[in-house]
């Protein structure tokens, strides 16, 4: 075999980094509250860091992880590996000491980089109870160990340089967890090389990008850092999501893109400050992670006007398999539209696929199936579950949908979910859209429930407006009149909210659990 040709060597993420600081010069890269940073003393923060991670013997391919709130320090340690080939784990802040744990120990890192305002405490239990964990840093002075910070500050200042190869081991991202253990999702520096290029090519991105991440930057808000540097915008952070901030943060930096989450977006259309704020600034909000209501969409754009645009992605394949575009967000001349995640991106090759490998015809349900340079190179540690996943030459992402004839996807539901109901299969985001059609509902989810005669039945669990009500029965019949007496609810219970995962999303694990002893049904 011929040696490999350096002619033709693909670019890092570490060579974006240095060319989005390159680009960005003096114009403002970060704002957290009062706090900002230029791309230029950011990208001289970040050369420091590094020779600080040198001198203590970093190198390429060791693995790190970062538990922090927003702050645009906690993308240095992301940054740093990019440039320098490490392999980092991002941890989410809403996670549990037990996920904690269990994702450092997994993962094998060795060094930890933790935010002492936020997660002090959380520092010093991870200490003691993750005995491979070699070093633990703070992103400031801490008791808990030593302040990379102001080690940083004492090195010199010295440029940025890439240093990682294409297939060198980028990230572990870890799934959600709402099956079992969470899975450590392998990617490499082309993965998001690549999905980073998708993102900038496929979106609907505002000429002057002011960009607002309200979720954790060690999740999905994080994978939107580097295209927004690439295009020399400014990325705003807040610790956390409350609406008055929201339209605080709005107004007052004149944000022109945002990402938030279906529940987010609900909360920001029941508010009673919305109608009054100025968001004449803002001309893209961003959704996905979960599935949206149309009836609430269609709400959210008579609130925000058409600025709305969907990703569909998973773990397994980041931020950008599918996506809907402001323009396909037409309730007058396309309104079915409003339930599809969009059509696939131009770099990525996408099918509804069954079991045994073989697409299903147009308007038939069948598992969305992903190739090409997106897919993980498997799971950290888990062959067996890696080779389910992997199988027929296709990522099997777990989710059902049908396509129409002009190849707009629609997602019926995660096949987990799906119930099965007499023999017959009820997909529960199809009566959910059904249910948050009446005016008096605000949310709902749709679960299996134990049933003695149908094995299954189903159940709507759903969360009222604001001083509205209305029938159990009149749900039921909305429900049967549109969809059929199978897909129609035996029975609704009444909640004040649906539990949701760290995430975001509905735990519908969790939900299920309430009707099930405790325990999560079999999946299907």
């Amino acid at each position: 075999m011929s040696a490999r040709d350096p002619m033709y060597d693909e670019c890092s993420m570490g060579d974006l980094v240095v060319r989005a600081i390159q680009r960005g010069g003096d114009r403002v890269a970060f704002v957290l509250d009062d706090q900002a940073y230029t791309y230029r003393a950011y990208g001289d923060l970040l050369g420091r860091f590094v020779q600080a991670l040198k001198a203590r013997g970093l190198k390429r391919g060791d693995a790190i992880a970062v538990l922090s709130s927003n702050r645009p320090e906690a993308f240095l340690p992301t940054a740093a590996a990019y440039l320098m080939g490490l392999r980092i784990t991002w941890m989410h802040p809403l996670g549990s000491e037990d996920d904690h744990v269990y994702l450092l120990e997994d993962s094998q890192v060795g060094t930890l980089f933790v935010d002492p305002a936020t997660f002090a405490e959380r520092a010093r239990t991870l200490r003691a109870r993750v005995p491979t964990l070699g070093t633990v840093l703070g992103l400031g002075p801490c008791d808990f160990g030593d302040d990379i910070l102001a080690e940083a500050a004492r090195m010199p200042a010295a440029p940025l340089v890439a240093e990682a190869g294409a297939d060198d081991i980028c990230t572990l991202i870890y799934t959600g967890g709402t099956t079992g253990r969470p899975k450590g999702v392998i990617h490499t520096q082309r993965v998001h090389v690549t999905m980073v290029m998708a993102e900038l090519a496929e979106w609907d991105w505002p000429a002057d990008v002011r960009f607002l991440a309200m979720t954790p930057i060690t999740h999905a808000a994080g994978v939107m850092i580097m295209p927004v540097l690439l295009r020399s915008g400014t990325y705003v952070m807040s610790k956390g999501f409350d609406a008055d901030r929201f339209l605080d943060i709005v107004a007052r930096h004149r944000i022109t893109a945002t990402f938030l989450v279906p529940t987010m977006i609900y909360v920001l259309l029941d508010h009673p400050s919305l109608a009054g704020a100025d968001l004449s600034s803002l001309q893209l909000i961003i959704y996905g992670a979960a599935p949206m209501s149309p009836a609430r969409l269609k709400e959210g754009m008579q609130a925000f006007g058409p600025v709305f645009m969907q990703i569909y992605a998973q773990s397994e394949a980041p931020n950008a398999l599918t996506v809907l575009r402001r323009i396909d967000h037409d309730p007058e001349r396309f309104p079915q539209r409003l339930a599809s995640c969009g059509r696939p991106i131009g770099n990525s090759q996408v099918r509804l696929l069954d079991d045994q490998g073989n697409e299903v015809p147009t308007g038939e349900v069948g598992e969305i199936c992903v190739r090409g340079p997106l897919v993980m190179k498997g799971y950290w540690n888990k062959p067996e579950e890696s080779a389910k996943a992997l199988r027929h030459g296709w990522l099997y992402t777990g989710d059902l949908a049908r396509a129409d004839a002009d190849g707009f996807l629609y997602i019926v539901d995660r096949s987990k979910d799906m119930i099965i109901s007499g023999g017959f299969n009820v997909y529960p985001r199809e009566v959910e859209d059904v249910l948050t059609h009446h005016p008096a509902v605000s949310a709902a989810a749709v679960i299996g429930v134990p049933d003695a005669k149908w094995g299954e039945a189903v159940k709507a669990v759903v969360v009222l407006r604001a001083g509205a009500s209305v029938h159990a029965e009149e749900l039921i019949a909305l429900v049967r009149t549109h969809k059929g007496a199978v897909q129609a609810p035996k029975s609704v219970d009444f909640v004040d909210s649906l539990p949701v995962t760290g995430l975001g999303k509905p735990d519908k694990k969790a939900l299920r659990a309430r009707y099930w002893g405790g325990q999560d049904r079999a999946v299907h």
